[in-house]
Order: C-alpha cells, then structure tokens, then sequence
C-alpha cells in the first residue's frame, strides 16, 4: 500500500489548496460496476485467453470545487471480486481496490439543473486475495499493482440547494502483470469501462 501514498498525498493536497466556502466540499455514495473490456490479453507465449467477468460495488466519492467550474475528485469504492477464466475454465478469484483522482470540469453554472461535466487523472489498482481454482488449483498466481491513466464523462442533475445525482462512465487504464509460481507469463488487460449513479451532498 506504500505505493498509494503519494496519490492521497497529491490529491489531499490539491483538495486543501484554496479557501473553503460552504457548498465546495462533496461527498457521493452509489452504485459502481466494473465492466472489463472483453478479451483481456494471453499468457504462457499466447497459450492461454484470459477473460475476466464483471462486478458491482458500492462507490464513494469525496471532491470539492476549486473555482465554480474546475473540481477535483477521489473514487473510492468497497472491494470488487472478479473472476478470471482461463480458455474458459474458472481459474483465478481475486479482489482489488481502484482509487482514482480526477481533475474534472464542469459546463454551466451551479444552480443549472443538469450539468455536463468530464474529467482526467490517474488511477492505482491494488489487487489482493488472489484463489486459484481449475487448472491452476494448487499453484501460486500473482496479479501486480497497476498505475494508469482515466478518463470520465458525466451528468450532475441538481435536486435542490445541497442535494443532487450524478452518472458518469470512466474508462480507466488497468494492466496487471501475472505471475505463476513466480514466474511472469504475461500482462492482463483489464482496461475497464466503470459506470456510477450516485447520490451527493454538497457542505
């Protein structure tokens, strides 16, 4: 988890760079799934396809406005578990955290009734509790960390002074590098689609 700090470390930094005034801060909470794209690489010199399924967390979002338009937010989420197949057999379980900190923009104003907003930033996996199953049952399998670029694109509907929903879809940069027993055979490429609809209050 070292290799997280100097994420949370720029992003409560940007967070606390200007003056606070009463409706800058928010905090979000709904649905997030993660969608990896289909087709997520070969391993063992293209032996072997990997495809991993689909999840759906609870998401978390923590940002606040720098000026009426530029905001920065932090995505966080409760652990997502996926299940990576093998040419089609069940293989690995595994869980992972994906924080990602976004500078985003907003169009309009804030008493406008639906705003269109985009963002960009970078995003850190951190991939744990890995089970192997099927073929690789009794072996070690080891999914690496990954860094990675994201980008976001959504809708901010305002439900009254303090009170509104967003949807947004991220695409976010995920290749984790894959270890048998120690022994890399290859990357897989994650690089999932990740929709939220959520709920927020301004303070």
């Amino acid at each position: 988890m070292n290799r997280l700090t100097p994420s949370l470390l720029a992003s409560a930094l940007l967070l606390a760079s200007a003056p606070a005034f009463a409706g800058d801060w928010w905090i979000r909470g709904g649905a997030t799934h993660v969608d990896p794209k289909s087709d997520n690489g070969r391993l063992a010199a293209g032996a072997l396809r990997v495809d991993i399924d689909s999840n759906t967390q609870l998401g978390l979002s923590l940002g606040r406005f720098l000026t009426d338009q530029w905001a920065i937010d932090v995505l966080a989420a409760t652990p997502f578990s996926h299940t990576a197949r093998l040419n089609g057999a069940e293989s690995v379980r595994f869980k992972h955290l994906p924080p990602t900190v976004s500078l985003q923009y907003y169009f309009g104003g804030r008493d406008a009734a639906v705003r269109p907003f985009l963002g960009a930033g970078v995003n850190f996996t951190w991939v744990y509790d890995e089970q192997e199953r099927g073929p690789v049952a009794g072996a070690r399998v080891e999914l690496e960390n990954s860094w990675g670029a994201a980008a976001q694109a959504g809708l901010l509907f305002r439900l009254s002074d303090t009170w509104h929903a967003t949807a947004d879809l991220r695409w976010i940069d995920i290749d984790s590098k894959v270890r048998l027993n120690g022994t890399r055979i290859g990357t897989a490429n994650v690089d999932p689609l990740v929709f939220s609809l959520m709920v927020g209050t301004t303070f």
